[in-house]
């Protein structure tokens, strides 16, 4: 039974060492070792490139190292009727919940005004409104949206999530589907978007829907958040949002075109707060954890956990 590591942008051998120790009655290998394609019983992919899935016939799970999957299903070769099994673990939750509620406070609490008026060297003493006269909207329910919410909604904040069906979320006020989009919009101060990609939620952050967020309440106007894909945001948009007013800050972690150019005008506004992708990761630890138990329990039972609707995409 051999396991194949396929990792874009991360160690294979570091992980491939760490799960041979865990799974020493398996063979684990890397890319760059010896192997028969048709030996690999298990993939463990990120980002997979053209060739991933080549010769791999006898291939009977796909584990992801990450909670999005966009780039699996998208993927033109996937083999059909392999499982697909996504990367939940408390760790990556806890570090996305640590993401978001810090830039939701960071926007709420007028980091953007303070930090203009710093270079400025004004003194104004401006007083935020307390947490439970903000509305934060969290696009996407799934196992990081809900901890999110909850943890916005301990704080104070007025939490709503908008998702593809209901969640029934202790708590938190939801609308799902198309007809309740323009609803949860027009109450939302603060938007975290936390979508899988799909071709539905392509381009989601847009103007036209930037211009039905809530006005007039958040001083300067509503704020965007996102931690989910970059092909969530059109980012032509966002650098126009920003400059004319329609938005008066936002936080990206993730873009379109990974690592960002340095030609792209987001970098020079002091309104937008740039990370580079690294809102949560899925650790060695955790990930080598989750991963042989879900394969100790399909091998002892058939099955597995966090399964991918891959006609879905999530």
């Amino acid at each position: 039974m051999t396991f194949l590591m396929h990792l874009s942008d991360v160690s294979e051998r570091e992980w491939a060492n760490a799960f041979q120790k865990a799974l020493p009655n398996h063979k684990v290998v890397t890319r760059q070792d010896q192997y028969s394609p048709v030996e690999i019983k298990y993939l463990y992919v990120w980002k997979p490139e053209a060739d991933a899935f080549d010769g791999l016939d006898h291939l009977e799970v796909i584990f992801s190292l990450g909670a999005g999957v966009d780039s699996i299903v998208k993927h033109p070769k996937l083999p059909r009727g392999v499982p697909v099994v996504r990367f939940v673990d408390d760790t990556l939750t806890q570090c996305m919940s640590d993401y978001v509620v810090a830039n939701v406070t960071m926007h709420h609490r007028q980091a953007t005004r303070y930090k203009r008026e710093q270079a400025q060297r004004k003194w104004d003493q401006y007083y935020p409104e307390r947490a439970s006269t903000i509305n934060v909207g969290i696009m996407g329910l799934g196992q990081l949206g809900k901890d999110a919410a909850q943890k916005l909604s301990m704080l104070g904040y007025n939490v709503a999530g908008w998702s593809r069906n209901p969640k029934c979320i202790a708590g938190i006020e939801e609308f799902s589907g198309t007809a309740k989009f323009d609803e949860f919009l027009s109450r939302t101060d603060i938007l975290v978007c936390l979508l899988p990609l799909t071709p539905e939620t392509q381009d989601i952050l847009c103007m036209e829907n930037f211009s039905k967020l809530r006005r007039g309440h958040l001083p300067g106007g509503p704020c965007i958040v996102n931690a989910a894909r970059g092909g969530h945001q059109n980012e032509d948009d966002i650098v126009a949002a920003l400059k004319g007013g329609t938005l008066a800050a936002a936080s990206l972690d993730v873009f379109k075109v990974e690592p960002l150019p340095t030609s792209s005008e987001l970098w020079a506004l002091d309104n937008c707060y740039i990370t580079p992708h690294i809102a949560a990761i899925s650790g060695l630890e955790a990930g080598v954890r989750l991963v042989t138990s879900q394969i100790n329990s399909y091998e002892q039972s058939g099955e597995l956990k966090h399964l991918v609707d891959v006609e879905r995409g999530y």
